[in-house]
């Protein structure tokens, strides 16, 4: 038995190999996957939907009501239950969206470092994937580069704000940058907003307002912490709306129909919250990022959202051989360069974890860092 060329040509994600050489012992800041409890309103709501018999198949775009909600929610953007689909994940979310896009040929631009599944999903879609860059500490998109690779082929370009792997988030001058290059040559944005609810500085700005030019992705993974519920949400026009439903259909047929009853509860509470999480992921990038400065060799400006850490080392190793060498010595992180070509020379840590862990996770890659450069603690 053959496997497809297409699956063959995409590797398997850099983050899920780490995930994978986790130890008992180690301390594993390697996955986004937020260690708080979830609202209690979503977990007995959705315990109620099952019991009262919600677990068959339920309308393909999701329940009306999740959707009014989800809208409601973004109600400043003007959008009705009518532009939104609930999704098995955000991820499904990118996949259908992508798949829905994309012609064999077409070209997608795609952060680097990026989040992972957007170039596979190009190359699933029989496109091709073009890497663009950014610029300075906070890390912008340099427009300069994304302009010097748009052509005839160009059919979207994905954007991820606030970013995994970096923790930036767009600037007034870069968002407006963004949607000028969307205008001007007649590319879509595939905006993932998926961190949208964790911006510790400054304000997060929609593709939400631009949906005659966007689809945005959300999910409810992150701002409930139910990453194993596996969903998320979709916001598209309304004219391409039965084409997104007519994809996930064929991807899924439906979302889980408790879970929609569980987010459906707490989503008109979450932002209390949303504000506690807030507190706490703050509390751990200060934590995380002092540690790193004090590292001799590594260096990072606090990330403005979302919850990585994406520090630069000037070590003369890859960054797959450093993750490689941090596993060995007990922790797990993600190399910079499964985030794409220019995220080599940086590591990925999720602060996601408690501060004890935080704290150990720092003490091993200080101990190891001091060794790698032949010098002592």
């Amino acid at each position: 038995m053959e496997i497809s060329r297409r699956l063959n040509s995409i590797p398997m994600s850099g983050i899920r190999k780490m995930f994978d050489l986790a130890g008992p012992d180690s301390i594993n800041l390697g996955l986004g996957e937020p260690d708080l409890n979830p609202p209690n309103t979503a977990i007995e709501a959705m315990a109620e939907a099952s019991r009262a018999g919600f677990n068959k198949y339920g309308p393909t775009a999701g329940i009306m009501p999740l959707r009014q909600a989800v809208a409601e929610r973004y109600r400043l953007h003007g959008i009705s239950g009518g532009n939104v689909m609930i999704t098995p994940s955000g991820s499904t979310a990118l996949l259908e969206v992508t798949q829905a896009l994309i012609d064999p040929g077409d070209e997608a631009l795609v952060p680097s470092p990026g989040f992972v599944i957007y170039s596979p999903h190009t190359v699933l879609a029989g496109g091709k994937p073009v890497e663009y860059r950014f610029t300075g500490e906070d890390f912008q998109p340099d427009i300069d580069d994304i302009l010097s690779k748009i052509n005839d082929n160009t059919k979207a370009i994905f954007v991820n704000n606030p970013s995994n792997p970096t923790g930036a988030v767009l600037t007034e001058d870069s968002f407006n940058a963004l949607c000028d290059v969307a205008d001007d040559h007649g590319i879509t944005v595939v905006a993932d907003e998926v961190y949208d609810c964790f911006v510790y500085e400054g304000i997060h700005r929609s593709f939400l307002s631009r949906l005659d030019t966007s689809v945005v992705i959300g999910g409810f993974s992150k701002m409930m912490a139910v990453t194993g519920w596996r969903m998320g949400f979709l916001v598209a026009d309304e004219s391409i709306m039965d084409a997104m439903i007519k994809m996930q259909y064929h991807v899924c047929a439906s979302p889980n129909m408790p879970a929609m009853y569980g987010i459906l509860a707490a989503l008109p509470g979450i932002d209390g919250y949303l504000e506690n999480a807030r507190s706490v992921f703050r509390k751990r990038r200060d934590l995380i990022v002092r540690r790193i400065n004090e590292i001799d060799g590594m260096s990072i400006d606090p990330p403005k959202g979302a919850f990585y850490a994406f520090p630069s080392y000037d070590l003369d190793i890859k960054s797959a051989d450093l993750s490689m060498r941090l596993a060995k010595d007990g922790l797990i992180c993600s190399p910079g360069s499964a985030f794409g070509t220019y995220g080599e020379g940086h590591l990925r840590f999720s602060y996601a974890a408690d501060e004890s862990k935080i704290e150990k996770g720092m003490d091993i890659l200080a101990d190891t860092m001091s060794k790698l450069r032949g010098t002592s603690l």
